[in-house]
C-alpha cells in the first residue's frame, strides 16, 4: 500500500523549516494538491479545518511516504499529536481526499487543525506562503 502526505504549511518546500530536509529525505515530492478545508493563521503556522464547500481549497504539495512509519512518527511529535503530547492535540492526523494537480483523487494523511477556531483569521485564498514566498 502506497502512503501519502498532504502538506500546507511549515512542511512546504519553500517554508524553509528543518522538519522539511525530514519530510525530503523520506518521501518523493508527487507535485504541487489542494485539499478541500478552510485554512487559518493559528500563529506562525496555519491550521487547516475540513470543509463541506467546494470552493474553500487549500493549496498544499503532496508527498509519497519511502519509510511512513518512522516518518510519520517524527512528524506527529513535530506537529505536537503523538502520544507523549497531553489530549486535546492541536492537530490530529487524519486520512483525507486530496486533489494532486493533475487530476483525480488520492487519499493521503493531513494534519488537520483540532481546536476552536473563532477568532483566528482564515486565510482567503489558502496558500499559507503566497504572501511570504518572494517570486
Amino acid at each position: 500500500m502506497q502512503h501519502y502526505l498532504f502538506v500546507y504549511g511549515t512542511l512546504r518546500q519553500n517554508a524553509n523549516h528543518p522538519m522539511y530536509q525530514l519530510l525530503a529525505q523520506h518521501s518523493r515530492f508527487i507535485g504541487k494538491a489542494r485539499y478541500q478545508a478552510r485554512l487559518y493563521q493559528v500563529d506562525y503556522y496555519p491550521g487547516a479545518v475540513p470543509s463541506n464547500n467546494a470552493a474553500d481549497q487549500v493549496v498544499g504539495e503532496l508527498y509519497q511516504l519511502q519509510q511512513p512509519e518512522p516518518l510519520l512518527a517524527a512528524l506527529d511529535n513535530y506537529e505536537e499529536c503523538s502520544p507523549q503530547f497531553t489530549p486535546p492535540h492541536e492537530y490530529r492526523r487524519e486520512l483525507q481526499s486530496i486533489m494532486p494537480e493533475n487530476g483525480g483523487r488520492v487519499l493521503a494523511w493531513v494534519y488537520v487543525y483540532n481546536r476552536n477556531t473563532d477568532g483566528l483569521t482564515l486565510i482567503q485564498n489558502g496558500d499559507f506562503l503566497a504572501d511570504k514566498i518572494v517570486q
